[in-house]
């Protein structure tokens, strides 16, 4: 009787030391910073992204009951912010019944609040289609952007876990280095790229552009965020016939019609991106992620 006492409050003890040391459980919006987490967290988190594949538009996610289940588990939310996730995600925080993850609480971190946000408009219209009051979103075309949102990210984990921060102080600082390292590379690689002209199918990638110094002409959207019509394109055909684009460029989760439309007939490649981790095959990580960017942007530039 006393040794089934004795075991059972080992176990106890056990089972509540456990608890104690549980893994922090991450809820991101994008596959981004689902990958930045694993890098900075490792065995001591479990990421669980809103988007589970790459192929979906970050404007428009469902806010499931699966989803809503998750993040009512969750330790600390990682998102883009800027309003990117602004049709759903108010959705599932108010129906997760959280109140670690909510606005202004240590446990959400709004990733574009980190860097400087570009296109921040002077007004909003919305007869101009889908504005971003507060600039445009889509930071993680921009590798410095991404080493920035990780120095917050590893600050953040290793203040809502202090036994093991650490572990993600280490981490962090691993990243850090190597990240910097592949900066100055791809920066060496994509060097040819400047001054690159393209059309977009969406105002996605402002920071990318300003990283490699590609020049947007213009976007296949008449308006951000409205589907490219046909009177647009022969308008943007028109165009290119005086002042000729090298590619056309859309992200993996983008219809091919419009894009595909407008290269055959200004005679100029189109090129998909993956946009984030997992668009393409190839990228597979952070790492692969500019990797396969830059790799298909010089090969369309015939480099």
């Amino acid at each position: 009787m006393k040794k089934t006492l004795y075991y059972a409050i080992a176990l106890a003890l056990a089972l509540s030391a456990a608890a104690a040391h549980a893994a922090l459980n991450v809820f991101s919006c994008e596959p981004e910073w689902q990958a930045l987490a694993q890098e900075l967290g490792g065995e001591k988190i479990s990421a669980y992204p809103a988007a589970t594949s790459a192929m979906q538009d970050p404007h428009h996610i469902q806010a499931r009951p699966s989803l809503i289940a998750r993040i009512r588990n969750a330790d600390l939310l990682v998102c883009t912010g800027a309003e990117l996730e602004i049709g759903w995600l108010p959705v599932l925080l108010r129906q997760s019944g959280n109140p670690r993850i909510q606005p202004g609480t240590r446990g959400y971190l709004e990733a574009s609040a980190y860097v400087q946000r570009l296109e921040v408009p002077s007004r909003v219209d919305r007869a101009e289609g889908d504005i971003h009051p507060q600039g445009n979103p889509h930071i993680q075309t921009d590798p410095r952007n991404i080493a920035l949102v990780a120095e917050v990210l590893g600050q953040r984990l290793a203040e809502l876990d202090p036994a093991d921060a650490g572990y993600f102080r280490a981490r962090h600082a691993a990243f850090a280095d190597k990240w910097r390292q592949a900066i100055q590379r791809w920066e060496s690689e994509a060097a040819p790229l400047k001054g690159m002209t393209i059309v977009a199918h969406h105002k996605e990638w402002v920071y990318l552009n300003r990283w490699l110094g590609l020049k947007e002409l213009a976007e296949l959207e008449p308006k951000p965020g409205v589907e490219p019509t046909a009177s647009h394109l022969e308008e943007l055909l028109t165009t290119l016939q005086h002042d000729p684009a090298q590619a056309v460029v859309r992200s993996a989760y983008q219809d091919p019609k419009a894009s595909d439309w407008l290269a055959q007939r200004a005679h100029i490649p189109a090129v998909m991106l993956p946009y984030t981790v997992g668009g393409t095959p190839e990228a597979k990580d952070l790492y692969a992620l500019f990797d396969d960017t830059i790799a298909r942007l010089k090969k369309v530039a015939g480099h």
